[in-house]
């Protein structure tokens, strides 16, 4: 699943795509793919309106979602141990090491992970 035509989303770029953001247009052409903690972040917020939980399960309904596993286990908690960084995004950077996909993303802190090909929105 690797090459330049996938890339692997993290959760603000959902976000922004489902928003309409312009800075997520031209990588419609790609095949995007999420990590389960993606998933999970857009699902699980408190107080969800249905409207926006059934957009979001729409989307996620047709796209493909990485599972967690031990491999992606072991990465994560050697780029939180290295990078000090938040669990989730550790697991979703994890993935994108895993799978060799890059990861589009527009957390400016993900820039510091040197294993990780990514590709830093500009929201």
């Amino acid at each position: 699943m690797n090459g330049i035509n996938t890339i692997l989303a993290d959760t603000n770029f959902i976000i922004y795509l489902l928003e309409g953001r312009k800075e997520t247009l031209e990588y419609l052409d790609k095949f995007i793919v999420i990590s389960v903690i993606t998933e999970m972040e857009l699902l699980g917020v408190k107080n969800i309106s249905s409207k926006i939980f059934n957009t979001r399960k729409s989307l996620l309904d047709d796209t493909v979602i990485f599972p967690f596993d031990e491999e992606i286990k072991v990465i994560a908690v050697s780029l939180k141990q290295k990078y000090s960084i938040k669990l989730p995004d550790a697991i979703i950077a994890a993935t994108s090491i895993k799978y060799r996909t890059p990861l589009i993303s527009a957390d400016k802190a993900l820039k510091r992970i040197k294993e990780l090909d990514l590709i830093l929105l500009s929201i």
